[in-house]
């Protein structure tokens, strides 16, 4: 039995008004994505990929076509419902970290369960799990501030986990990162990737895309190339090594 997709998108158009003119920032859009995949999307500027990730992160609604998520058909949902399966379903990781400054590891964290009414103890206990899970168990009561920006998105990475979401959905998630750092949050990502998570990372940089392990590549709002990655990045380190 073939196990059916996480996400669906099916003829998926997005457009704008621009005074008199009508924009396709995406233009029947059509793919799969399955449980445990590791995928890139990746564009030029104006290709429609941001546009796409907000459609993915249920930050924005189609103007016509199909999105899926979960068995949850996301496409005309209301605000109120959109934010309870954003909650639910996805677990988001940015470029600038998006932390509490001047609430501790453990506060942030904890945030998505707060969403989700779960009790203080239970939030505690979930919060530091994640946080050992990303190497910072030793860092709980520690302020964003306090930590280097490759500490800090692993703690944005543990918020993402804590909700045990169905996605991560990652933009430019090594972008206020140095080359060495990055590498390091990549290689995490690959852990997370190996432990059975569903990963999309929105990104500009070749050498990020070749992490994952499928790259959907977008022009002018259509799928220019939709194809596997050969030889992952971590596989030809591995080798090398």
């Amino acid at each position: 039995m073939i196990e059916k997709p996480i996400i669906q998108i099916k003829n998926l158009k997005r457009i704008y008004e621009m005074g008199n003119t009508l924009v396709y920032a995406l233009n029947s859009v059509t793919f799969n994505i399955h449980k445990n995949e590791y995928i890139a999307i990746m564009g030029p500027s104006g290709s429609g990929k941001s546009t796409l990730m907000n459609v993915i992160g249920c930050l924005d609604t189609p103007s016509s076509g199909e999105y899926i998520l979960n068995s949850n058909n996301v496409s005309r949902m209301s605000d109120n419902e959109l934010a309870k399966i954003r909650n639910k379903e996805i677990g988001f990781i940015f470029q600038t970290f998006n932390l509490l400054p001047k609430s501790n590891c453990l506060s942030n964290v904890e945030l998505p369960l707060i969403y989700s009414r779960t009790k203080l103890h239970e939030r505690r206990k979930r919060a530091a799990a994640v946080l050992n899970r990303v190497g910072l168990g030793d860092r709980l009561n520690h302020k964003p501030t306090e930590l280097s920006g490759g500490q800090c998105q692993r703690v944005a990475i543990a918020r993402a986990l804590v909700n045990n979401p169905s996605i991560l959905l990652a933009d430019e998630p090594t972008g206020s990162l140095d080359s060495k750092t990055g590498h390091e949050i990549m290689g995490l990502f690959e852990d997370l990737y190996r432990a059975g998570n569903t990963l999309i990372l929105v990104t500009h940089e070749e050498n990020i895309a070749e992490y994952a392990r499928r790259i959907i590549r977008l022009r002018d709002g259509k799928i220019e190339s939709d194809e596997p990655v050969p030889e992952p990045m971590l596989a030809k380190k591995a080798v090398a090594v």
